[in-house]
Formats: C-alpha cells, sequence, structure tokens
C-alpha cells in the first residue's frame, strides 16, 4: 500500500510515448501507485508488449493505443480515445519527443517541423483538448517531460532544445491559466537516462562526458525518474506548480 500522499488509486492516466525508456518505467511506477494508465507509441507491437509487461509484473489496467505524435488527427483521436475509455483524463504525461542533431547552418526545413510538431505542437494540442474536463472537475496534473537540454545545451541540438526550453515557458503560462481550477502544470527535465535516444545518437567518448558530469558519475535508470512524475502527480506535489524540475543526477549542480 503506497503512503497515501502519492496514492493514485482512482486516478487515470495518459502518458505519451509510454512504450519504452522513460515513458514505460513512468507507467510501470503509476501503475504501482494505483492508477489506470493508458500508454500510446507509433508501433503496435512495442506498445503492445510494453503494456503486456507491466500487466505481467504488477496487474492493474494499462490500455495500449497507437497514435503519431507527429500527426494532428492522430494527436486529436488519442485524446479521445482517453476520454472515452476513462471518462476523465485526471493525469497528463507529455513525453513523447524526437531529436534530430543539425548544427544551426544546416537544419532543414523539414526537421525542423517535425521535431516542433512532437515535441511542442502536439503537447499544445493533446493539453488543450484534456484540460477542459480537468477544469470541469477542478483537478488534475499535467506534466511536460523537457530536458536538461531546454536549460543548457550540446552542439547540433538547435531544434531539440529550442522545444524543449519553449514547454519550460508553456508549462508556466499553462500553470497561471489553470491554477485557480485546481489544476498544476510542471516540467521535468531529465539528464543523462540509459534510454534509446541518447544511446543511438552519442559516442562511447560522449557518454562518458555525460555521465562525468554528474554529481552521482553515472547514467539514471528509468526507474529512477518514475518517483519524481508520481511526486508531482499525487497530493504530495499539490502546492507544486509552474516548475521545472531537473533530474539529473547532480550535473547541473557543478559550476563548469
Amino acid at each position: 500500500m503506497p503512503c497515501e500522499l502519492f496514492d493514485l488509486t482512482g486516478k487515470s492516466a495518459l502518458i505519451t510515448g509510454g512504450s519504452r525508456g522513460l515513458g514505460k518505467a513512468m507507467a510501470l511506477g503509476f501503475v504501482e501507485s494505483g492508477a489506470e494508465v493508458m500508454i500510446c507509441s507509433r508501433s503496435e507491437e512495442e506498445v503492445s508488449a510494453a503494456a503486456n509487461e507491466i500487466r505481467e509484473q504488477v496487474g492493474g489496467k494499462v490500455i495500449p493505443v497507437v497514435a503519431d505524435m507527429s500527426d494532428r488527427a492522430s494527436s486529436d483521436a488519442l485524446a479521445a480515445r482517453a476520454l472515452e475509455e476513462f471518462g476523465t483524463v485526471d493525469i497528463l504525461i507529455n513525453n513523447a519527443g524526437i531529436n534530430t542533431p543539425q548544427p544551426i547552418d544546416e537544419i532543414t526545413d523539414e526537421v525542423w517541423d517535425r521535431v516542433v510538431e512532437v515535441n511542442l505542437t502536439s503537447i499544445m494540442r493533446l493539453t488543450r483538448a484534456l484540460v477542459p474536463q480537468m477544469k470541469k472537475q477542478k483537478w488534475g496534473r499535467v506534466i511536460h517531460i523537457s530536458s536538461v537540454l531546454g536549460v543548457g545545451s550540446k552542439p547540433a541540438r538547435n531544434a531539440y532544445s529550442a522545444t524543449k526550453a519553449s514547454l519550460i515557458g508553456l508549462c508556466k503560462a499553462s500553470a497561471l491559466d489553470l491554477g485557480p481550477f485546481g489544476i498544476t502544470v510542471n516540467c521535468i527535465g531529465p539528464g543523462p537516462f540509459l534510454t534509446d535516444m541518447p544511446m543511438s545518437l552519442l559516442s562511447e567518448a560522449e557518454k562518458k562526458e555525460f555521465s562525468d558530469t554528474t554529481a552521482l558519475n553515472r547514467w539514471g535508470q528509468p526507474r529512477e525518474l518514475a518517483g519524481p512524475a508520481i511526486f508531482l502527480s499525487s497530493e504530495a506535489g499539490s502546492y507544486v506548480t509552474g516548475e521545472m524540475l531537473l533530474v539529473d543526477g547532480g550535473a547541473f549542480a557543478r559550476a563548469l
């Protein structure tokens, strides 16, 4: 039985990008805390496998849905499906994101538009679609998964950093819009976590560089993001809104 402050029993949560990595880890943690969860991914095989894995580990209700956040019709259909399934979506975790590194003078319009669509526009649209029912019930939690690259950056991460920084601004404005209705809006900024995206983009030297910048001298495990997400989604985090919570192993504690 979880601590009452962190208990999500009776709550419903939609987690985008929930078939692997940080999204799947958060989904598992939410189900363990009592929530009913819908996860989505572009891959039917991956999202179904993730849902089955979570059910086998902890039981609970996990609904897999195929959705492509770069396609507006698919994103709209996801919001409608979540409301149809749950009646109300209490917790929205905007986790889906993509990263295609390009130096500033080599950015193509195609890449820029797709990164902005997935990492920023789809998040605005999904939030816009789901907050009206949160306002009616005067309770809700919205969490955007930003990044340490939203407050700092690395070479060639122009589009990615721009969108992740924009999520912080979106979060703060939305927190002011929705606070009177009992809805909190926050960002989580993961640092170096062992997920497919950084592992596929970084060289071995860059991977070591990232781990060496942390106070803990290691990469984070996806499971270590579930706790912060549960905190912000539960009554434990009821007075936290408009904030960016860095979960980076102490990387930004260093002056240089």
